[in-house]
């Protein structure tokens, strides 16, 4: 295999055929926000400051999936390396662990103060435009402002998901905090329909603010201010305090080799580790270059493998009892793939001591790109809204562990296992570009197919994010989508997986890829097919 990548080979024809560039490029699932990203490269910024403006409007856009009370994390190429950054925030001090355990027994609850954690991305898109960005902070907010104020005609699957929000929580939300919510994003008390225009205009005074403040204002200053108070006026646990001492963490990222290509991802507390694990175990399958049963049943199996001990292990790596490094050892992949037999099986932890989420990406001509990924966590987060902010509270502390022997067990200051990851392609020393799949925990099951259908079926991005998807759910439990082959789900059936389709295709995640080539800097990028999404190419 040759040491550079030419995308351009990758050019056959798919469902829908990739889009080129030169100068620029912005992939993510809402065409508006997509626009927004390749305006500001038009106007001088660069990819960094693309992957803002475009993630700041994503807050408004498509509020399904993501907010300003949000997380966020980056993987950022310039400067000729690779960058990570992590702006995950932590359980609030006043996070009594035990009184959590007393009250709710094994399982923390999803909605409402308990699994609300610090927010992380708006000083996620201040530390990039200080660091990296060409263009002020305030003018990458002024997109997102613009459509807030003004108004936008909603998208079709946004809608379908808003909806459903609506349904559900119109059932469960029953205490009085909960009523901003209902003001904010159902004021005429039903959810918008597709084509419908919507305004939310406190999310525009709030974005105002974040701009002119560089995100001052919502950790150290009036926003920070009215979070504390609704906070203590509701039974949270979050105060200004929390929010003061938080900042986005610079780290290094995290990568294995699989078949002569360099897979990165963001270090834990975020589980882009369980992709690069499920690459290492599968490697040693020599058969790969056919889509069969048997090279379907043993993705499966490496996934569930590699899963089993990320759930495990992962979370705050301060609280860690095992390394990354020892994760990512290529012995103890070969000792996990020793497992798979020709039968399905049930997964358990190996000890290797022994051996509702937006994604998107950007590139420009000077051969920056990012790829950047947000979320507030099941659709709407917590279900808490800051009255008159539009600030929707995430609710990412449901992934903590009540059992005390767990490393992800919940504590102050802690920062929770994080299903939302970006990811990074390279060959050698080279980048090829960022990809991403969104959807809690298909994200890094995403991930491992999007690297399979590239690097060993050479699909180009389109065909990589088109193909039928599948996703191991526990146990031996397997879903597929409608157009996966149908004597495939017959045969792992006979397997022993325990086989079902889904109807539902949003729930099998939504990726976004951009491939850049070396040689003459054109960018191939692809969007996915199961969102609203649209690749804006200059």
């Amino acid at each position: 295999m040759s040491v550079t990548f030419n995308p351009l080979e990758y050019n056959y024809a798919s469902k829908r055929n990739v889009v080129y560039g030169k100068k620029g490029m912005v992939c993510t699932s809402q065409p508006l926000a997509a626009q927004a990203g390749l305006d500001i490269l038009k106007k001088g910024g660069n990819a960094i400051d693309a992957a803002i403006a475009t993630a700041a409007a994503m807050t408004v856009l498509e509020p399904t999936s993501n907010g300003i009370g949000g997380d966020a994390f980056a993987l950022i190429w310039t400067e000729g390396e690779l960058k990570g950054l992590n702006a995950s925030g932590p359980a609030p001090d006043a996070i009594v662990p035990e009184e959590i355990k007393e009250k709710f027994g094994s399982a923390m609850p999803a909605r409402g103060w308990v699994p609300v954690t610090v927010p992380g991305a708006p000083a996620a898109w201040a530390v990039m435009s200080e660091k990296y960005g060409k263009l002020p902070f305030e003018e990458l907010m002024k997109p997102a402002i613009e459509y807030a104020e003004n108004g936008f005609p909603l998208a079709p699957n946004t809608a379908i998901l808003w909806e459903r929000a609506f349904n559900d929580f119109t059932k469960i939300f029953k205490d009085d905090y909960f009523k901003h919510w209902f003001e904010t994003f159902t004021p005429n008390n039903k959810a918008p329909k597709a084509g419908e225009v919507v305004y939310l205009k406190d999310h525009a005074k709030t974005l105002k603010e974040i701009g002119e403040t560089k995100a001052e204002s919502f950790y150290r200053g009036a926003l920070a201010d009215k979070i504390d108070a609704f906070s203590r006026e509701t039974g949270g646990y979050l105060r200004k305090s929390d929010l003061e001492k938080f900042y986005p963490e610079w780290v290094k990222p995290i990568s294995t080799d699989y078949r002569g290509f360099r897979v990165y991802e963001i270090p834990p507390n975020g589980h882009g580790i369980t992709a690069l694990m499920a690459l290492n175990i599968y490697e040693n399958y020599q058969k790969q270059g056919a889509l069969n049963l048997e090279s379907y049943h043993q993705q499966i199996e490496a996934m569930k493998l590699a899963f089993v001990d990320a759930q495990n292990y992962v979370t705050d790596p301060r609280f860690m009892s095992v390394s990354a490094e020892q994760l990512l050892s290529k012995k103890y992949a070969k000792q996990r793939f020793d497992l798979i037999h020709d039968k399905a099986l049930t997964p358990e932890v190996g000890d290797p001591t022994q051996a509702g989420t937006i994604y998107l990406a950007t590139a420009d001509s000077e051969g920056n790109m990012v790829s950047f990924i947000q979320s507030n966590y099941m659709g709407f987060g917590s279900g808490l809204v800051v009255p008159n902010t539009g600030i929707g509270l995430h609710n990412r502390g449901n992934n903590f562990s009540l059992d005390p022997e767990k490393d992800n067990f919940i504590a102050p200051g802690k920062k929770p296992y994080h299903t939302i990851i970006p990811a990074f392609l390279g060959k050698g020393d080279k980048p090829v570009g960022p990809f991403g799949v969104m959807g809690g925990f298909m994200q890094p099951q995403g991930h491992f197919q999007v690297v399979v259908n590239t690097v060993d079926l050479h699909m180009n991005p389109q065909q990589a994010l088109d193909a039928p998807r599948w996703q191991w759910v526990g146990g031996k439990k397997i879903e597929v989508e409608r157009d996966f082959p149908y004597g495939v789900t017959e045969e792992l059936a006979r397997r022993g997986h325990e086989m079902s389709v889904v109807t539902d295709s949003i729930a099998m995640g939504r990726g976004q890829i951009i491939w850049r080539d070396e040689e003459t800097g054109v960018l191939v990028g692809g969007t996915e097919k199961r969102a609203d999404g649209t690749v804006a190419a200059w």
